[in-house]
């Protein structure tokens, strides 16, 4: 299957007047950008809808609690119309259906409805960390078990690292979109993730989007770093 791998820019921060700025820098540069917890905490909702004008939005807060209490939540954020939405898999298939059917009804007159994206193991986590926690799994392992729960549950893509995506291509085909963050080109920190590839490795394994943070915005021109890994992404 041919694929263009796209870019997600991270705007990880607090500052509304940062991210306005990063936002409107990188509008032409970029595929969308992702607006997480961090921002969507200090800043509030209306700040999430005023920053992402101009652009597809990725509204990453992993949404995790009961199935009517995610339901219910996703049906909150239905206005800021964003192109992808995430939850946890590790919520289980009722709260993943409820998930599902919150965003079709929100979505009646044939508006195109958020991606549901359901993450799978944090990119932050290794083996230790999955054994502290009592899963006695492989990284891989859990997230192609998280992964085929999530999908049949009705999760439109999935969350993942760029090692992962092979065994999730084999496992449930072409058809999900596949979300993956972790991304770090060549020469940049790992920072706190663990499972990291660069952008040309996970769009030769088949990623749908990327997710770039840091080596963006933290970069001395963001723009150019932007930029380039845009056209690693051509290119691979």
């Amino acid at each position: 299957m041919l694929r263009r791998t796209k870019l997600i820019a991270a705007l990880d921060t607090a500052s509304r007047s940062q991210t306005l700025h990063w936002a409107e820098k990188l509008k032409d540069d970029v595929d969308a950008i992702k607006l997480g917890l961090e921002f969507t905490y200090a800043c509030g909702l209306d700040a999430v809808k005023t920053v992402s004008e101009g652009h597809k939005l990725f509204l990453d807060l992993k949404l995790h609690d009961i199935p009517h209490t995610v339901a219910s939540g996703l049906s909150a954020l239905a206005p800021l119309r964003p192109a992808l939405t995430t939850i946890h898999a590790s919520g289980g298939t009722e709260m993943i259906a409820r998930s599902r059917e919150a965003l079709e009804r929100a979505f009646p007159d044939g508006t195109e409805r958020p991606k549901l994206l359901a993450v799978t193991v944090l990119t932050s986590m290794n083996a230790a960390g999955l054994q502290e926690i009592g899963v006695d799994a492989t990284p891989q392992e859990q997230v192609v078990r998280l992964g085929k729960l999530a999908i049949r549950a009705g999760a439109d893509g999935l969350v993942c690292s760029a090692h992962e995506i092979a065994s999730l291509r084999d496992a449930l085909g072409d058809a999900p979109v596949l979300v993956v963050p972790g991304i770090r080109p060549a020469g940049t920190a790992s920072d706190d993730q663990k499972r990291i590839m660069t952008p040309a490795q996970a769009a030769r394994a088949g990623a749908d989007w990327v997710v770039v943070g840091r080596p963006i915005t933290k970069a001395a021109d963001p723009v150019q770093a932007a930029r380039a890994i845009m056209d690693e992404l051509a290119g691979a």
